[in-house]
């Protein structure tokens, strides 16, 4: 295996078309980075359409995959591999990765690789901080929650995670209750910036339970309920009233994660690493008061703390690429029997979580 390899990333699992272009040796460089989300399509609908997604994903990767070799100043036959998200995501968009990266490898004979979209995020912290294996990450985003003991490139350990909605949902589903626009998370956090967090009592879900497991679809419906108190109480809503629901929300995402992260880091150490480090990634891991809240906790357990770069915590492709590299390195490549994936867990040994909070005939 050559001591350098530069890989091409696609990235399409949800509503951002992404490519980069990624060298590794000595240490990792981003040559280049294309995102092109797709907020205007789904403005409208308040969410993201997966059929609107996957055909913006057909008609803008090719022209990702152009602008990212440019960027990088090189041509498909410079490359050592193609990366490729080949799950977990929406489906549609995750085929459309996928065959993409399929004709390049066909028409070029350079090896392919598929990704796991969440090992992307994971191994974030090795590509901008160079972390050292083993280290405790959160993974915190739109669709997943859990802590994972990362000890390789292809080897994590789940030791809690949401059993329902995900941060990054919670903060959307909240942001519409209270009439802002979608992506959610970031106006929840510019109101909340307004707001006194203290003004309405929400719940911490799942603090009163051992273990490192989290809830927070029942915070969203806490939240739902003080806006029709008010509304009922005044005929609707105030702009600071808007503001303090936003920042008690907040605030308590925050203490939830706070706490979870004090007891996955007694799990985590109780192995004795050599370097204890914890890393957050994930789109939530852009919240200034998350982020903010981790890293004092890590100071104070003088533990290393790494967030990757603001336009890092977003989906895009230099996760993939480099997390190509890193499987490229242990594992080969694929073969076109390659196939896409709308679920696929990084922890293949542990049980189910998400929805594992339900009961009965649906559970």
């Amino acid at each position: 295996m050559q001591a350098t390899l530069t890989f091409l990333g696609i990235e399409s699992s949800c509503d951002d078309s992404a490519a980069s272009v990624v060298r590794v040796g000595t240490h990792a460089e981003i040559l280049s980075s294309v995102v092109e989300g797709q907020v205007a399509l789904h403005a409208d609908f308040g969410g993201v359409v997966p059929e609107i997604a996957a055909r913006a994903h057909a008609e803008r990767l090719d022209h990702c995959v152009e602008r990212a070799l440019a960027e990088a100043g090189l041509r498909l036959g410079d490359l050592d591999g193609i990366a490729v998200t080949a799950g977990p995501g929406l489906i549609g968009g995750v085929l459309s990765g996928v065959m993409l990266a399929k004709g390049l490898a066909a028409g070029s004979g350079l090896p392919l690789v598929g990704v796991n979209h969440l090992a992307g995020h994971a191994l974030t912290p090795r590509l901008t901080d160079g972390m050292a294996f083993p280290y405790l990450m959160l993974l915190v985003s739109g669709g997943h929650c859990q802590f994972l003991i990362a000890s390789g490139p292809d080897r994590f350990q789940r030791i809690g995670g949401t059993i329902d909605d995900a941060p990054g949902e919670a903060f959307d589903k909240t942001a519409k209750l209270l009439g802002l626009a979608q992506p959610g998370g970031p106006l929840v956090e510019r109101e909340a910036a307004l707001g006194d967090p203290k003004r309405f009592s929400l719940p911490r879900p799942l603090l009163d339970r051992p273990g490192c497991d989290m809830s927070f679809s029942g915070l969203k419906t806490a939240v739902l309920r003080a806006r029709d108190s008010l509304i009922a109480a005044q005929g609707g809503l105030t702009v600071q009233d808007r503001r303090d629901l936003c920042a008690g929300f907040q605030r308590a995402v925050t203490d939830v994660l706070i706490e979870k992260t004090r007891r996955a880091l007694a799990l985590y150490l109780e192995a004795a690493p050599p370097i204890p480090a914890f890393a957050v990634a994930g789109g939530v891991a852009a919240n200034s008061a998350i982020r903010a809240g981790l890293e004092g906790l890590c100071a104070a357990q003088a533990v290393r703390f790494s967030a990757p770069p603001l336009r890092l915590c977003t989906d895009n492709a230099a996760m993939i690429a480099f997390a190509g590299i890193e499987r490229f390195r242990i594992s080969g490549q694929d073969d076109m029997t390659l196939s896409a994936r709308p679920r696929w867990p990084l922890d293949q040994t542990a049980a189910p979580l998400l929805g594992s909070g339900k009961k009965g005939a649906k559970a």
